[in-house]
């Protein structure tokens, strides 16, 4: 009973909200999505509906829907503003829906909500059939600089030329690409060094080109570069044996340019035993130093890195150091 109660209680607040002192409310009009160039950040405008141009006295909100692509989900907003500015995959469908809300004294302090909504769907850009590229990539290397690399689809026309173009917002309109990387001829990727990009911020890219069989299929990305990184390789790796926990290895960090206290390592460490069996485990930790109890005939390791998820939502891991080998004496001479 109690749920059927609670039901029919939200069916009650819902006609509330959408009809009440015989005032129904209307949903706006000249719904548009426009497209600043900005390769998925696009602003939504709408008008009020033109039975409440003449009710002033009563405020008016609008609920913004919209279809988040990246999240696979739908999102939404309320503002007194007749327009809104998100984020959309320009390679789906952008589905946007506006709701009218209306208070005030003229509905006697009940928020009443448009039953109807103002819908607009508009669809991928057109281009030649499976010429979009593959594997699109990018990789922050050790904070310092960013590579983009693509690769070309095997249906791509001859003698097509593709081109890279970015944007984020501190920029006032998109980019092209600083510095091209040329492989056989053609462009695969695009070096970004000495050019600005803001991390924690959305970076818009379109890579689209033209072809004697018409205009390509272009792709768009929208990534953050801290999420792209790809710390240097660890160069120094030292062994030592101590008495208390008879070897202990530590490291330095790559450079300065990523905070240490974003970095977890993988240690791989290679056993060697007295029958020249060689056993393989791999340790993670947030430190730059590990102690052993117990040393084999030959000890060998190596270290990688990748920021942990506190300081990013992925990472790359780096290449792997130069193995570091421990011969013990005593063991060794043993045999």
């Amino acid at each position: 009973m109690a749920s059927i109660a609670a039901l029919m209680l939200l069916i009650i607040s819902w006609r509330n909200i959408s009809y009440c002192c015989g005032l129904k409310v209307d949903p706006p009009e000249e719904l548009v999505i426009i497209d600043p160039g900005h390769f998925g950040h696009l602003e939504i405008t709408w008008s009020p509906p033109a039975s409440l141009i003449n009710m002033t006295e009563c405020p008016v909100l609008y609920q913004v829907e919209y279809f988040n692509s990246y999240r696979n989900r739908w999102t939404a907003i309320r503002t007194s503003r007749r327009s809104y500015s998100a984020q959309f995959d320009l390679m789906k469908d952008v589905r946007v829906k506006v709701y009218t809300l209306l208070s005030g004294p003229c509905t006697n302090g009940t928020m009443i909500m448009s039953t109807n909504y103002t819908e607009l769907i508009q669809k991928p850009p057109a281009g030649v059939v499976g010429t979009a590229v593959q594997d699109f990539v990018c990789v922050f290397h050790n904070m310092e600089y960013m590579e983009c690399h693509w690769g070309r689809s095997s249906k791509m026309p001859v003698n097509s030329e593709q081109s890279l173009y970015f944007w984020h917002k501190k920029l006032e309109q998109s980019e092209e690409c600083p510095k091209y990387v040329i492989s056989g001829g053609v462009r695969v990727g695009c070096n970004f060094t000495g050019t600005y990009l803001p991390d924690f911020t959305d970076i818009n890219f379109c890579l689209n080109g033209s072809s004697r069989e018409g205009t390509l299929k272009p792709t768009f990305i929208s990534l953050q570069i801290q999420n792209h990184v790809k710390p240097g390789t660890t160069e120094k790796l030292h062994l030592k044996t101590v008495p208390d926990t008879q070897l202990e290895i530590h490291w330095e960090y790559p450079n300065e340019w990523i905070p240490g206290h974003c970095l977890e390592w993988e240690v791989e460490h290679n056993q060697e035993g007295p029958d020249g069996k060689i056993t393989s485990k791999q340790i993670l930790t947030k430190q730059t130093s590990l102690a052993l109890t117990s040393i084999h005939e030959r000890d060998c390791f190596r270290i990688r890195s990748k920021l942990h998820k506190y300081c990013a939502d992925k990472s790359f891991w780096s290449e792997w150091s130069h193995p570091s080998c421990h011969l013990d004496p005593v063991l060794h001479g043993a045999k």
